[in-house]
């Protein structure tokens, strides 16, 4: 699988950005995704996970009702609407893909990830 992310940049508190992920490789609409993020220093951490259809989307408190996963499986396409960012949202976000079963949503449960694009929040 061939996971590539964009739409990350600098945006000022309180902005909106939306991140794109393109998938190629495998179908893309029998895979449960996700969206992690890293801050310098710190570990990889959960941010989004949705269910293959879209029905089911799943966040940490974190980030509850700042942001939306979503998905387009006609596209091959994994999208993460950010909202009201913060400056502690500053980290490089990085798709991914679970293909083995798995359950939770801790960083080994994925299989794939994307190379990772930065998203920088000026206070």
């Amino acid at each position: 699988v061939q996971l590539q992310a964009s739409g990350g940049g600098l945006v000022q508190a309180g902005g909106s950005l939306r991140l794109s992920c393109s998938a190629s490789g495998r179908t893309f609409s029998s895979h449960e995704m996700a969206w992690f993020r890293q801050a310098p220093g710190k570990e990889r951490e959960f941010v989004a996970h949705i269910t293959l259809a879209g029905t089911g989307t799943y966040y940490p408190d974190s980030v509850k009702g700042r942001f939306t996963i979503s998905r387009d499986n006609a596209k091959n396409t994994l999208y993460l609407q950010m909202s009201n960012l913060k400056p502690e949202d500053t980290a490089v976000y990085y798709c991914a893909v679970r293909v083995r079963t798995a359950y939770g949503f801790s960083k080994e449960g994925y299989d794939y990830w994307g190379q990772g694009t930065q998203v920088t929040v000026s206070s």
